[in-house]
């Protein structure tokens, strides 16, 4: 087994945000220009525009385990268990594409903008 299993790859995704929050608390060095927001804002759109794809194989995960009878639930709910998944899944999908096309606008925005001393 890999140490590259998708919960494990979530998870590093998740601890580089933590630590991205932290290193964007005040100005340093390396974050004091708008060039360095532009650069933050390019890669956070980046990822922004992999969160579907990402979602969607999920969902195709926990569908194809459905379909083959792989599936349980632990309350005895498992259509309305897996109807709560799908549908946090179609917005989760839903918020991500919104969330991209905002990062782009602020992306472009920030563009023509510099440091003026």
């Amino acid at each position: 087994m890999t140490d590259k299993t998708p919960a494990k790859l979530a998870d590093t995704a998740a601890d580089a945000i933590r630590a991205l929050n932290h290193a964007t608390l005040g100005r340093q060095a390396d974050w004091e220009y708008p060039g360095d927001a532009y650069s933050v804002v390019a890669n956070l759109s980046q990822m922004a525009m992999t969160l579907p794809q990402a979602i969607d194989q999920v969902r195709s995960l926990v569908e194809f385990l459905n379909a083959h009878d792989n599936l349980r639930s632990d309350k005895g709910t498992l259509d309305a268990d897996l109807a709560e998944t799908f549908g946090g899944l179609d917005d989760a999908k839903a918020a991500a594409e919104t969330l991209y096309a905002a990062l782009n606008r602020a992306h472009s925005g920030l563009g023509p903008i510099a440091y003026q001393d």
